[in-house]
């Protein structure tokens, strides 16, 4: 509940559930006399200008008072970087700098907000707080529970929106309840509503009407803004702010972004140079995640330039970085599961592998290439790479090289990426990883011909790798092909002054591709062919691919800095696939460059049949149907609800049996069946895998012999079996 946590990512806060409890004040009026004695809460928003909820506040106001809270141990204990606590603080800073010129100071008070605002209530007689709307789940949760709370006491709440362009609840409820999934989706839902509201004005000291912050000489020493040194901080090795927060600097950078009218009036896709790679003096993105810079005031003067210049309305790509900050906070707004793989009903359950070595050597740009590593080196000493390095370094650590889960990439962004919204992060992840919103899997982003192609010279490489500032340019994004002559001439041997490449991406790559293409090919056949009305239009939800987010994907077959599989077509008929070294998911290469590494892998079987029946296994133990999974009818959809009790989506699986039974293994089978289809939700065209918990133990085909392991499927009534070949013998639990 601190406003600490909430400027910050909202997932080092599920921690530690705040303790909204209100004690009723001793007196409702404090040492105030009568009239309305506001409290304006700052969590996002850190500005004066357009704050509805603010200003509402100082309507008829005796006194106001605005408050932050940061709660010390949180800030020492968090996984939060260093330059995102400073941009942090510098933004209070400026906002105190500003409540100066009203005759009014900030409030910056430490502890649990549960603590400390229930005894300033009460010290200062509050009769009305205000805050502006958080549209995120954990903070809808938490503002509730305070607004309750609050009517208990006699003070009376005002939650206004303004950190998002429209009421995120107004579009889900205009799409029948569930917020739109593809990006073209959502920009017609916003077509066919009002425009947003404008920004509103900045607050003077003429909208006070003679509201007054009353002092106390021992202000400083109570409610100052802390150091980071106070904080708990090192700082000595601390280099200068790139990123300087506060409303002014939006506002300042606002202005020079507008003033661009050349490239305001030939908007379209930027071009790429190795400058952009650097952080500009006209990015927003910073300000827009803490709230210093008003998304509405953002959209609106940006409108009327173009139409300046243009002379006819701006078409919705202009507004492009705002549109899909927006998307993904609606798509995340009733989704307390969107910033993780399980129970989370629009992300596709992929089988990602926990390497912790890997994962470190890739946050810390360590990987042996050095274009990834530049990014990831880049981003922990600023706090901001550009959003095509943020392409390269997920798909290098999730789908293209490492299979690690997106998870881990969020949490790393989280801490050291100062526009990281909850939301917009994790949305941008799954994006990413193919893991939703998004599915062209088959390409994949090379991390030496991306980086050739981007920083040609390797200026940027140079810039965050000084070891590697002598490598000539024609070794410097893959330094390990170049002779012992020219590293030492470079003053930097590869596998000591650099390292060696973590991995053989080329090899890499294609096993994972492969990896991925078997979970998509599986979920394609969950959807009988012919079954569908090719006449019937598309019902809202539909996950098909969505345009990237910076407009990158347009060409992107053209591209000459991927790896690319073209994914083979659809069968017409659903078919019982007989399992090959080459299917399913492949066992990794060894590496060329560490021979001796080889990682254990999981194998895993789904089988699917052509009709519902099932056949037994042939064997003397009882099958229960408590847990199996099968869809009797086609053309139906039903909800399940995990162990936990929680509600999920809707999904479609026709035809689909799933059976984890093992014939001669010591445990029972695990059979689900849908019993009770809901006709009244309507079919997705692409099925979207849903996350069954169940509390048994799993057993994966690896850990058997191959004379105890056989899979019995039906295919036109008859019954087939048939043996894996031979596995792995480690077991992957």
């Amino acid at each position: 509940m601190s406003s600490a946590a909430e400027t910050l990512p909202a997932s080092n806060t599920r921690r530690h559930p705040p303790d909204t409890s209100l004690p009723p004040p001793e007196n409702p009026f404090g040492r105030c006399n009568g009239g309305k004695h506001t409290v304006h809460w700052f969590r996002k928003g850190l500005r004066l200008h357009d704050n509805p909820a603010l200003r509402e506040g100082l309507t008829n106001a005796v006194t106001f008072r605005c408050v932050f809270i940061i709660d010390p141990w949180f800030a020492s204990s968090s996984n939060v970087g260093i330059n995102k606590w400073r941009f942090l603080l510098q933004c209070l800073e400026d906002l105190d700098r500003s409540l100066r010129k009203l005759n009014s100071r900030l409030f910056v008070v430490r502890g649990q907000p549960a603590d400390a605002l229930p005894k300033l209530f009460r010290e200062w007689g509050t009769t009305a707080l205000t805050f502006e709307e958080d549209p995120e789940p954990y903070g809808r949760v938490r503002d509730h529970n305070i607004m309750s709370k609050c009517r208990e006491v006699g003070i009376t709440v005002t939650s206004r929106v303004s950190h998002t362009l429209y009421k995120l609840d107004q579009i889900i409820e205009r799409n029948g309840g569930k917020a739109p999934l593809t990006y073209h989706q959502f920009q017609a839902l916003i077509a066919s509503m009002p425009p947003p509201p404008p920004a509103e004005k900045p607050i003077t000291a003429h909208m006070l009407n003679g509201a007054t912050t009353p002092l106390t000489d021992d202000h400083d020493d109570r409610f100052s803004v802390p150091t980071l040194e106070e904080l708990g901080f090192e700082i000595e090795a601390l280099k200068p702010p790139v990123w300087i927060g506060g409303e002014s600097e939006a506002l300042a950078r606002l202005e020079r972004h507008l003033e661009r009218k050349a490239w305001v009036a030939s908007f379209g896709r930027p071009k790429m140079t190795p400058q952009s790679l650097l952080a500009s003096q006209t990015g927003l993105s910073p300000y827009l995640r803490f709230g210093c810079l008003s998304t509405r005031l953002f959209y609106y003067q940006l409108t009327e330039l173009y139409k300046r210049v243009k002379r006819v309305r701006p078409p919705l790509s202009l507004h492009g970085q705002i549109l899909w900050r927006e998307f993904f906070y609606c798509a995340a707004t009733r989704n307390p599961n969107f910033d993780r793989m399980e129970g989370n009903p629009i992300c596709v359950q992929i089988p990602w592998e926990k390497n912790q070595e890997a994962l470190a050597k890739w946050a810390s740009g360590k990987t042996g290439f050095p274009w990834i590593d530049a990014i990831m080196i880049q981003l922990r000493e600023e706090g901001w790479i550009h959003h095509l390095a943020r392409h390269a370094v997920a798909c290098f650590l999730t789908r293209g090289d490492l299979w690690i889960s997106w998870e881990e990439g969020m949490k790393v962004f989280d801490e050291l990426l100062l526009d990281a919204d909850w939301s917009v992060n994790a949305g941008m992840w799954m994006w990413l990883s193919c893991s939703s919103f998004f599915q062209q899997f088959f390409h994949c982003y090379c991390p030496v011909r991306f980086g050739r192609k981007t920083d040609p010279n390797g200026d940027f490489i140079r810039r965050y790798i000084p070891a590697l500032k002598n490598m000539p340019t024609r070794y410097i994004h893959e330094p390990w092909v170049a002779p012992d002559a020219v590293q030492q001439s470079a003053r930097c041997l590869i596998g000591r002054d650099y390292p060696l490449p973590m991995l053989d991406h080329s090899k890499a790559s294609q096993v994972n591709i492969e990896r991925i293409k078997q979970v998509y090919a599986q979920l394609a056949k969950y959807k009988p062919q012919g079954t569908l009305n090719p006449n019937t239009v598309p019902r809202p939800n539909v996950m098909q691919s969505s345009p990237s987010p910076t407009s990158i994907i347009a060409s992107i077959n053209q591209s000459n800095y991927l790896c690319s599989q073209t994914p083979e077509p659809p069968t017409t008929t659903p078919q019982i696939i007989p399992y090959k070294d080459n299917e399913v998911f492949q066992r990794p290469m060894q590496n060329s460059i560490r021979p001796d590494f080889v990682k254990p892998f999981k194998r895993v079987i789904i089988v699917q049949q052509e009709n519902t029946k099932v056949t037994q296994p042939d064997n003397n133990k009882k099958q229960t149907k408590e847990n199996y999974i099968e869809n009797e009818q086609l053309e139906v959809s039903y909800k399940t609800t995990d162990s936990r009790n929680e509600k999920q989506e809707n999904y479609d699986l026709k035809n689909l049996v799933i059976n984890n039974y093992v014939e001669g293994f010591p445990t029972t089978q695990e059979i689900f069946t849908n019993q009770q289809p809901n006709r009244n939700e309507y079919t997705q065209q692409t099925l979207k895998m849903n996350n069954f918990s169940y509390e048994k133990q799993k057993f994966y085909l690896s850990a058997l012999k191959d004379s105890e392991m056989h899979v019995h499927v039906v295919h036109n009534d008859t019954p087939q079996t048939f043996s894996p070949p031979n596995l792995n013998r480690e077991a992957s639990h």
